[in-house]
């Protein structure tokens, strides 16, 4: 199938099945720039409701520019992969000492957190330039239409991708085509084969009878849709324990914010018990998981949590980097997932 045809009838299936939303009805590279970060490794539905939380929080990008930290953390919290936060804002940070945003891709791509991927969707739905996006939908469309068996998760997977989907653009003379009420260029192409992937090419089940591309589909001719996109093993999850200590101490707990070089870097977490040995026996001690650990499983390691419960009249002393906050006021600290779950099991 030639090039052109392959992109038309994928704009013609988006035509008429496209999915609507917010951000695709702006070119404000701030609202895509947010949408694009916030959905990576988020489902759309759930990212939906963060978008307009941070749009209504933080309208503009020198706005957002503005908050702390913590504040930006404690919007996030509950998406998971909290660099994306902290990128968020030193990137916001940056589009203000630039004057605004970057309308080249090797200007989108000086922002932190930006990759390849990002730069090329804010370039296409925000400037109208001809990048080509390729994420986890756009691989699987490609690697079954064409039939690729080159791992995906490879430099050699990347770079065979990258280039297909670049050739895949609508050219120049088909852009001043009206379609649908818009001229057929990168954007509009972008969003159908991101639908496509997500809505119809789907990993499971995809709806194979119904595709407008079946016909010259390889993986359908050859048999080998559930075979593709390849993706190499990556190593075996490691299982990390980790127990922690709820201090109750006549309406205070004990918490502080973790460090650099682990996960959940920049939000807050009870005492670990490793730091309880310094408090001696100092109250009645509750343990509130004593059937099995709490179980939470993260991209590369699967954590088993332990939850106990001090209750004393009189404060111990601290270890030197946690800090006495109320129990009313922990709700504005930003937490990771598991710690809200572990606070659940207090009585």
């Amino acid at each position: 199938m030639a090039s052109s045809t392959f992109a038309l009838t994928l704009l013609r299936w988006f035509r008429d099945n496209g999915r609507q939303m917010p951000w695709r009805e702006t070119s404000d590279p701030y609202a895509i720039w947010l949408s694009e970060v916030i959905l990576q490794q988020t489902q759309v539905k759930q990212g939906w409701d963060y978008w307009q939380r941070f749009m209504r929080r933080w309208p503009t990008v020198e706005q957002l520019a503005q908050a702390t930290e913590d504040e930006v953390l404690r919007e996030w919290q509950g998406l998971g992969y909290y660099s994306r936060a902290r990128n968020l804002l030193v990137a916001a940070r940056q589009v203000v000492q630039m004057g605004g945003f970057p309308c080249t891709l090797e200007g989108l791509r000086s922002l932190k957190g930006v990759g390849d991927y990002t730069a090329a969707a804010i370039a296409s739905f925000a400037f109208g330039l001809p990048a080509a996006v390729v994420d986890g939908n756009v691989y699987r469309v490609l690697s079954r239409h064409f039939g690729i068996a080159t791992p995906i998760n490879t430099t050699e997977g990347k770079h065979e991708f990258a280039l297909l989907a670049q050739t895949l653009l609508p050219q120049d003379k088909e852009k001043s085509l009206p379609f649908g009420g818009r001229s057929v260029g990168a954007s509009s192409y972008n969003q159908a084969i991101m639908d496509f992937g997500a809505t119809q090419c789907v990993p499971q089940s995809p709806r194979c009878d119904l595709c407008p591309l079946q016909e010259t589909c390889v993986a359908r001719r050859e048999g080998r849709v559930g075979e593709l996109p390849v993706k190499l093993k990556k190593l075996k999850v490691k299982e990390r324990r980790l127990d922690y200590v709820y201090i109750r101490c006549q309406g205070f707990t004990a918490i502080h914010r973790r460090g650099p070089g682990d996960i959940w870097q920049g939000l807050w977490e009870p005492l670990l018990a490793k730091k309880a040995e310094t408090l001696g026996d100092c109250g009645k001690l509750t343990w509130l998981t004593p059937h099995a650990p709490v179980r939470h499983v993260l991209t590369h390691q699967v954590l088993l949590a332990n939850f106990y419960l001090l209750e004393t009249d009189v404060r111990p002393s601290l270890p030197p980097d946690y800090q006495w906050v109320t129990e009313e006021e922990l709700a504005h600290y930003a937490l990771p997932r598991l710690i809200e779950r572990l606070l659940q099991l207090l009585p």
